[in-house]
């Protein structure tokens, strides 16, 4: 099953006690200070966490190689006692794990995080469950209160509140949220695992890529016709992304505005999330909405794994 233009269907909600299992998919573990802080807050909720074997391990900037990153995340969907997945950090590596890749399997569970797991929320929506892009367990801690709650409202069931942007190009848009690093979903176009892209609202963010960069990228997603059946753009913070001092560029924004401004869709920017500040959790394949200058999120009464 493939999340198309119908809505994903969202794993049973959360319970103190449950099970989540901790896996490092991607890029080699370092802030360990962090992702101890990040540990207790779940518990603290009273989640039991396990952490995978090898979670820590290390292959150059990989948290050990493919086979055994690939490993942590098969058994913890093949755990019939694991309710959701917690990634350490981002980084790179996510989608070295779709090479070759069998599937996920049909007992729907929560994986949360964000940056480069974008390639596993976004392949696990192509099989119609929902993800959420929200803070890893190296980022949470810095989190607001208000931002922490979010995510624990919508994994244990209940309704989250629109966030709050400014509308660059006004209109109301309705459609499947697929929330998503900007780089690594460009780089999920036109492979086995980029999501369809029929009456989706996107959700761009990322770090530390230069103006010219975005460009490019955007540009890659225009020629391609990727944004053709594309119904709205939430635009969430785009950190580090200023030009070098003295070099003759544009500001992020204005690569944004120009590669955005002119596909006559809705597009509603700076949303608190992303990198170097406030991440608000965004589920991945439900229903979203821009009306205004808001970002409405489906209910969570509605399809759900119970």
């Amino acid at each position: 099953m493939q999340c198309q233009e119908l809505q994903c269907q969202k794993p049973a909600p959360l319970q103190p006690g449950d099970l989540l299992r901790v896996i490092a998919p991607s890029g080699a573990l370092r802030e360990f200070e962090s992702f101890r802080h990040g540990v207790e807050i779940w518990q603290s909720r009273g989640y039991r966490l396990e952490l995978s074997s090898g979670y820590d391990d290390r292959w150059g900037y990989l948290a050990g190689k493919d086979e055994g990153r690939r490993s942590q995340l098969l058994e913890a969907l093949k755990d019939p006692d694991c309710r959701g997945i917690l990634c350490a950090r981002g980084g790179y590596g996510g989608a070295r794990l779709l090479e070759n890749w069998g599937g996920w399997l049909d007992d729907p569970r929560w994986l949360i995080g964000f940056s480069d797991i974008t390639s596993l929320l976004w392949s696990l929506c192509r099989y119609g469950i929902s993800g959420v892009h929200a803070p890893l367990l190296t980022t949470i801690a810095a989190e607001p209160a208000w931002s922490i709650q979010r995510l624990f409202d919508w994994v244990e069931g209940r309704s989250i509140e629109p966030l709050q942007g400014t509308s660059w190009v006004e209109g109301t848009a309705s459609g499947i949220l697929l929330p998503a690093n900007l780089t690594v979903a460009t780089h999920l176009l036109n492979t086995p695992e980029q999501p369809v892209l029929t009456n989706v609202i996107l959700a761009f963010e990322d770090v530390t890529e230069a103006p010219y960069r975005i460009d490019r990228m955007l540009t890659q997603w225009r020629m391609s016709g990727a944004f053709s059946q594309v119904k709205g753009i939430a635009v969430g913070r785009f950190s580090q992304c200023d030009p070098p001092p003295n070099v003759p560029s544009f500001s992020v924004e204005e690569v944004l505005r120009d590669r955005l401004g002119d596909l006559k869709i809705p597009i509603l920017a700076e949303l608190p999330f992303g990198h170097d500040g406030v991440n608000a959790a965004l589920p991945v394949g439900v229903m979203g909405r821009i009306e205004g200058d808001r970002l409405w999120v489906e209910e969570s009464s509605g399809n759900d794994g119970n």
